[in-house]
């Protein structure tokens, strides 16, 4: 402990002038009982390692996981250098009713485990200090797994007396053409001395290469002592590159400098994007004028065996993966997601749904709603009005209010968040999300109005409200409802109406990825995601690959078999049970049974074992889907794509023997040694032929030493015994995903894996 004083001494002595913000994940203790204590590192979710509850007790909501108390502390040094400075704490996230002391002073209470929460320190300060947290996860949980815990990044922010607020800077861009853009900037200065000052700010814009493309000042200002005052300014950039969403997410820096009696005390760096968003009753969505369909994906912001404790590496993973899918826009749901996600769909080019809340007077907001509500979503709003790819506001998710049909309680309750919002931040739309049986009145409060699994209702009420801006903000993968009926179970995939209808501004599947919670026991999560909570990716995703990447040729094979062993979830979500392998029991020889190809080509043809089975037009078929009735026997399937006569897809199963080996297929063999980055590892069982096998799966058992510590194995399989922090773990369908993170020594991780009936193997992944 008394090394970790030194350190922190020997870097905050370093700072200059002006603000900075510290990283302050490391070397905390926690502990269960606040008896014995365990170090750490953030973000931490200590949930995850729990047992599953048994019996009456189980709760599907929070993965079958226990409620329970934890306690933070951390021991820092305040060096001198300090004391004339302002000290504040940022948590990015604590699950949930967090309290916060520092040296025995409270500083502070917040029930709601979703926002980012300030403290100041400076009153409190001493040479060294003990910072304690304490939250608690009882009292009501959402409907899926939340974790618990510190889960998000802590920072310190070291400040001049007179300062820019940590999310002072709001910068939008009111005017955009093709020879010039207007850049608008509001900037909060406050003064926490104890005398008047004369403040001034210049503000300049640099370009992605670092070069200057816009300058301008504020005048001068005299802000009294214990004022906050906002100090606008315009610039403006010629020629400017547009954000563009996938196409071009190009982004511009600020840069405020705060200058005090003459002298700099801040300065901050924002990024933004220059765009202009819309959304119209008739043509959906227009990025810069232009409209741009959402293929959109749900998701919730764990990550299987991790928890909620997600480093900024998996997410990044998470959403490489799914740009390469198809996939354009994210809807958080139904919260704020952390501030670094939100950093990489700007970068990534992702639009999104920002989302306050999941419901409002009725499940686990309830109790906090009257109290809370207005400080939770301008939080949410101040935090995150400057990213380029936040689209809308929402303000809730399948509220109860909606169905009142005897009041106007709920049209108010829509109307007063909405108008808070527009006041707060009027650049972007408000939408909410309306449940089946919803009543029309409510759904037409908001600027614009998501429609819950009711693409047909949202095509009649088209017709009777045609100004009203609609999207589909929870799209069934599969089935499909009728008018009235949510349980139509129609084989029509809901895409067909958004994709068929300009009007509707885009859809977002429920849900993109598998993930913890809101289960039906034995599963402890939601199995119905195109991708597992690894990220792997399923044979039912071939659609949406299809119809969203038109331009990419491809084609897929499933084979259809309802004694599968695969965890189906709740019945609306469901796919007919397939399988991307040819290997089927002995009984089944000579049985003919359903074969898919899954394609964005004109025509396919499939290869049975070398004779060509026929081809067949996609035009004919419902759903990108071609439906072969193949007899089955051991061997080889081929699907062959073809655009007019030239083919320009291609794709296979064949039966595999038994696991004799396996591959290790890293996504990084070098990884910075910052204690925060990751290497992902997948696990195949493969046979002697070097193919993989998902029929013969096989225990995994990982150790790992040097200069890194392992995070989670995992296999994407919900139906746990024990709990999600499993060592070894059995693959599911020939695979399963080792998650390791350095340390902050440079070095080597030597990463050894034993399959049972393989012969082990090691990995190095390097650290610099």
């Amino acid at each position: 402990m008394r090394y970790l004083l030194i350190l922190l001494s020997a870097l905050f002595l370093s700072l200059g002038v002006h603000a900075e913000t510290l990283c302050f994940d490391f070397d905390w203790q926690f502990s269960r009982d606040s008896i014995g204590w365990q170090t750490v590192q953030l973000p931490h979710d200590w949930n995850i390692f729990d047992t599953f509850v048994e019996g009456r007790e189980a709760n599907g909501s929070a993965a079958g996981l226990p409620d329970g108390i934890g306690w933070y502390q951390k021991r820092f040094a305040a060096p001198k250098a300090w004391q004339d400075r302002r000290v504040s704490i940022l948590f990015d996230g604590i699950f949930q009713r967090s309290e916060v002391w520092l040296n025995g002073h409270f500083l502070g209470y917040r029930p709601y485990g979703y926002c980012s929460i300030e403290y100041d320190l400076t009153p409190y300060l001493q040479s060294d200090n003990l910072l304690v947290v304490k939250c608690n996860t009882g009292g009501g949980r959402p409907r899926w797994y939340a974790g618990a815990g510190i889960y998000r990044h802590v920072r310190l922010n070291v400040c001049q007396p007179v300062h820019l607020l940590t999310y002072g800077n709001y910068v939008t861009t009111p005017k955009v053409e093709p020879g010039e853009a207007e850049v608008s900037v509001r900037s909060s200065i406050v003064n926490t001395s104890d005398k008047a000052q004369k403040v001034s700010v210049t503000w300049q814009v640099l370009d992605a290469s670092g070069r200057k493309v816009g300058r301008t000042a504020s005048s001068l200002r005299e802000i009294s002592a214990g004022q906050t005052v906002e100090l606008d300014g315009t610039l403006s950039i010629a020629d400017p590159h547009l954000w563009n969403g996938m196409a071009a997410p190009y982004l511009y820096q600020l840069q405020t400098v705060v200058k005090a009696g003459g002298r700099t005390v801040d300065q901050r760096t924002t990024s933004f994007g220059v765009r202009t968003i819309a959304f119209d009753s008739n043509r959906g969505f227009l990025l810069n004028d232009e409209p741009l369909k959402l293929k959109g994906l749900c998701l919730h912001s764990e990550a299987g065996s991790l928890g909620a404790a997600v480093p900024d590496a998996s997410y990044l993973r998470r959403l490489r993966i799914l740009k390469e899918y198809g996939c354009n826009a994210i809807r958080c749901a139904h919260n704020q997601p952390s501030s670094e996600f939100l950093d990489m769909c700007d970068s990534l080019g992702f639009v999104v749904i920002d989302e306050a809340f999941d419901k409002w007077k009725s499940g686990y907001y309830e109790q906090h709603f009257d109290a809370w509500w207005q400080r939770d979503l301008a939080d949410m709003i101040l935090r995150d009005r400057n990213h380029p790819s936040v689209i809308l506001w929402s303000i809730g998710n399948e509220l109860q209010e909606a169905w009142d049909d005897s009041t106007n309680v709920g049209v108010d309750r829509a109307r007063m968040l909405q108008d808070f919002v527009h006041r707060l931040e009027p650049t972007r739309p408000v939408v909410l999300a309306a449940q089946n049986n919803h009543q029309a009145k409510f759904a037409g409060v908001t600027d614009v109005i998501g429609y819950n699994y009711l693409e047909a209702r949202m095509i009649s009420e088209h017709q009777i409200y045609p100004e009203r801006c609609m999207l589909v903000t929870e799209e069934l993968p599969y089935y499909c409802g009728a008018e009235g009926n949510i349980r139509a179970y129609s084989t029509v995939n809901p895409w067909n109406y958004v994709a068929a209808n300009d009007f509707i501004a885009g859809g977002f599947i429920w849900s993109g990825v598998d993930y913890l919670g809101e289960a039906v026991l034995p599963s402890k999560g939601w199995p119905n995601g195109l991708f597992d909570i690894c990220m792997g990716e399923k044979p039912r995703a071939a659609y949406h690959r299809a119809v969203w990447s038109p331009e990419r040729p491809m084609v897929r094979i499933a084979a259809y078999d309802p004694s599968l062993d695969i965890d189906h979830g709740r019945d609306l979500w469901q796919w007919p049970n397939i399988a991307a392998h040819w290997n089927f029991p002995r009984s089944y020889m000579g049985m003919v049974f359903q074969v898919q190809t899954i394609t964005n080509c004109e025509s396919v043809e499939l290869v049975q074992n070398g004779k060509v089975m026929g081809r067949h037009f996609t035009r004919d078929y419902p759903n990108n889907t071609i439906v072969w009735n193949i007899p089955y026997l051991p061997g080889k399937l081929e699907a062959r794509g073809y655009n007019g006569e030239e083919q320009v897809a291609y794709y296979s199963i064949e039966t595999t023997g038994e696991v004799s080996t396996f591959a290790l297929l890293p996504d990084f063999t070098e990884i910075k040694a910052d204690g925060q980055d990751m290497s992902h590892i997948w696990v195949e069982l493969h046979d002697k032929e070097g193919r993989l096998v998902q029929t013969d799966d096989r225990n995994v058992k990982v150790t790992v030493t040097g200069a890194g510590r392992l995070l989670a194995v995992d296999s994407g399989e919900l139906r746990r015994k024990h709990t999600f922090w499993q060592n070894p773990v059995k693959t599911s369908w020939g695979k399963a995903i080792i998650m390791v993170q350095s340390s902050r020594t440079p070095g080597s991780i030597e990463v050894k894996v034993e399959v049972d009936g393989c012969e082990a193997q090691i990995m190095t992944i390097r650290t610099k």
